[in-house]
Order: structure tokens, then C-alpha cells, then sequence
């Protein structure tokens, strides 16, 4: 029974892959945000940080940790904006409720958003955006 309730290991490798592009994002958000935040707002500077992080993170998710078939880049670009959006509405509010309701620190208001968002957009880049089967599979 236990085995019918693990996804398959081709998903497992991908969310392994899909972690580490997550640690590199979460690096340069975390890096961009440390020096930003000396110079601007905490808003506008998590804002950028997230922008830059977001960048890489589709990159690195497109090309390497869920690498898809799909013919439609433009749709498939479009398609993760969106996800990223509501991964920025879902970031952007646990920051706020975190630092400006809680008292935390910029940076660790910061870390407090991360996790919600990351299983979000993990099931939405995985099962829609980059996805690995129907129409997507490589043509044999």
C-alpha cells in the first residue's frame, strides 16, 4: 500500500532537483535582499530580491530540475508568471504578517514565507507548468 502512495521516482528526482533550484533561489534572494535592504524599504526590497530570485528560479527549473517537452514556451512563460505571482501574493503577506504583526526581522520574515510558497509552486510547476506527461513527453 505504502508503495501506491509515493509518487513515481521520475517525480521524486524532479523534486529533488526542484529543492536544490529552490536553495539557489532562495541564496540570491537571501543575498540580494541582505544588501538591498540597506538601501530601500523592507517592501521594496523584498520585492526586487524576490524578482531576482524568481528569475533564477525559472531558469534553473526550465532547463535543468523540470525539464519539460512542451511546444508552447510562450503559454508555458505565462503560465509560470502566474504561479509566480501567486507565489509573491502568498510570499509578500506572510512577510507582512510576520514582520509588521509579529516583529520579526526583515530576514526572517522573510524565511517564515518561504516554505508555504515553496510547496505551492511545486505542485503547480510540476503538475501543469513543467509538466512531464501528455502532450509534453519527448516525441520517440
Amino acid at each position: 500500500m505504502l508503495p501506491k502512495l509515493l509518487p513515481s521516482r521520475e517525480t521524486r528526482i524532479r523534486f529533488v532537483r526542484f529543492v536544490t533550484v529552490g536553495g539557489t533561489a532562495a541564496v540570491v534572494q537571501f543575498a540580494s535582499l541582505a544588501v538591498l535592504k540597506r538601501f530601500l524599504g523592507p517592501n521594496l526590497a523584498f520585492t526586487i530580491s524576490f524578482v531576482m530570485s524568481t528569475t533564477t528560479h525559472y531558469l534553473l527549473n526550465r532547463f535543468w530540475a523540470l525539464p519539460s517537452y512542451r511546444q508552447d514556451s510562450v503559454r508555458q512563460l505565462s503560465e509560470y508568471l502566474l504561479t509566480a505571482g501567486l507565489s509573491y501574493i502568498v510570499n509578500l503577506t506572510l512577510f507582512k504578517v510576520s514582520f509588521n504583526l509579529l516583529g520579526f526581522s526583515v530576514m526572517w520574515s522573510a524565511v517564515i514565507a518561504l516554505p508555504p510558497s515553496t510547496l505551492l509552486v511545486f505542485l503547480l510547476l510540476n503538475y501543469r507548468v513543467f509538466k512531464q506527461h501528455g502532450r509534453t513527453q519527448r516525441p520517440e
